[in-house]
C-alpha cells in the first residue's frame, strides 16, 4: 500500500467499520455519473475496472447511472437533479462544469470529482486537505503545471517571442488558465494572444486571428470542448503550422504535436477509491483531494518533421513515448 492509499485508508478508518459492513450486506450500491462527454471512453471503463477489483460488480451490487451532456452542459444541472431525484448513493463526475452542476443539485449526496482543473480556485472545496462539504476527488494540476507546458513547447522553438492560448469560453477554469498564462508571459518575456471559443464554427476564425498576430507557440487547454473537437485543432494548429501542447496524449495520437500532463484513466481509478471509502462510511468532508502524481509526454515525431523541427534530445529523453 502506498502513501495516498494509507492516509485514504486512515480516514476512513474513523468511519464506524462496522457499521459499514452491517450497512454493505445484500447492499445495490448505486452511482450518479455525470460527464459532458458524449458516452464512456476509456477513462470510464478504468473507473468501471477498479470498481470491479475493488468488489463492486455491477448487475450484482452495484449500479451506475450515466448522465452524458455530451458538449451541451446547459443541461448539466437538469441532469444533476435527476441523478439527487434517484437518490444515488454518490456523484461521481468528470472535468469542466460536471462538478459545480453537481454541488449546485446536492449538499448531502457525496460527490467525487475524478478530474478536476483547479478545485480550490474553482470554489468547489475550501482546501485540498480539508474540503469542507460534500465534494472530495482528485484535482487535475493543470493550472499548476501551466509553466511547465510553455517550457517544454519552447525548446521546440526557442526564440519565440508570442504564444497563443485557445481557452474554451465560460468554464470556471478559464479564468484560472488565463490568469496563470499571463503570469507565465510576464516571467518568460512572451506576448500572450488569447482566443475563447466555445463552438465549433468559432475555432478557424480563432486560428486565423492567432496567425494575425503572429503566433509561434500555441497551448491548448484542455475541456471537453477541446476534447471533442481535438481532431479540428489539431488540423487546424497544422494548417498554421503552429507547434502545439495539449493536455492529453489522444491529441498527438491524432497529429498534434507534444502532450504532457496527468495520467487521466489513472484520476479516474483513483476516483473509485474514494467512492470505495464513502460506501464504507467515511465522508468527503473528511477525504483530502489528491493531487496527481502520475504525468505523462508523448511527441509525435511525424508532424515535428512537417513543422520543420527537430526534437531536443532533452525532451526525447523525459518522453513516456515518440509516435513515428
Amino acid at each position: 500500500m502506498n502513501r495516498r492509499d494509507t492516509v485514504l485508508a486512515l480516514v476512513a478508518l474513523g468511519a464506524s467499520p462496522l457499521a459499514a459492513r452491517a450497512q454493505q450486506a445484500g447492499k445495490v450500491w448505486r452511482v450518479g455519473f455525470l460527464s459532458s462527454q458524449s458516452g464512456p471512453a476509456e477513462n470510464t471503463e478504468a473507473f468501471r475496472d477498479q470498481l470491479r477489483i475493488l468488489g463492486y460488480i455491477e448487475g450484482r451490487n452495484l449500479s451506475i447511472e450515466y448522465r452524458w451532456s455530451a458538449g451541451a452542459d446547459e443541461h448539466l444541472p437538469e441532469m444533476a437533479a435527476e441523478l439527487v431525484q434517484l437518490k444515488v448513493d454518490v456523484i461521481v463526475t468528470s472535468a469542466g462544469l460536471p462538478p459545480a452542476a453537481a454541488k449546485r443539485a446536492t449538499s448531502t449526496i457525496p460527490i467525487v470529482t475524478a478530474a478536476t482543473a483547479d478545485p480550490v480556485g474553482q470554489g468547489l472545496v475550501a482546501s485540498l486537505a480539508r474540503p469542507g462539504g460534500n465534494l472530495t476527488g482528485l484535482s487535475m494540476q493543470s493550472t499548476d503545471l501551466t509553466g511547465k507546458r510553455v517550457q517544454l513547447l519552447r525548446e521546440f522553438v526557442p526564440k519565440a517571442a508570442r504564444v497563443a492560448v485557445l481557452a474554451m469560453k465560460g468554464t470556471p477554469a478559464t479564468p484560472l488558465l488565463l490568469a496563470q498564462m499571463r503570469t507565465v508571459a510576464q516571467q518568460m518575456g512572451l506576448t500572450l494572444i488569447i482566443q475563447e471559443v466555445n463552438e465549433p464554427g468559432a475555432l478557424a476564425g480563432a486560428f486565423a486571428a492567432m496567425q494575425r498576430a503572429g503566433a509561434q507557440l500555441l497551448i491548448v487547454q484542455q475541456a471537453p470542448f477541446t476534447a471533442a473537437n481535438r481532431k479540428l485543432i489539431v488540423d487546424l494548429a497544422a494548417k498554421h503550422r503552429l507547434p502545439a501542447m495539449f493536455d492529453l496524449r489522444q491529441f498527438v495520437d491524432d497529429g498534434g504535436l507534444i502532450s504532457y500532463g496527468p495520467s487521466i484513466p489513472d484520476l479516474f481509478r483513483r476516483a473509485a477509491h474514494y467512492v470505495d471509502l464513502i460506501f464504507k462510511g467515511a465522508k468527503p468532508a473528511d477525504l483530502p483531494v489528491e493531487q496527481p502524481t502520475k504525468f505523462e509526454m508523448f511527441v509525435n515525431l511525424k508532424t515535428a518533421k512537417a513543422l520543420g523541427l527537430a526534437i531536443p534530445q532533452s525532451v526525447l529523453a523525459r518522453a513516456d513515448e515518440v509516435i513515428r
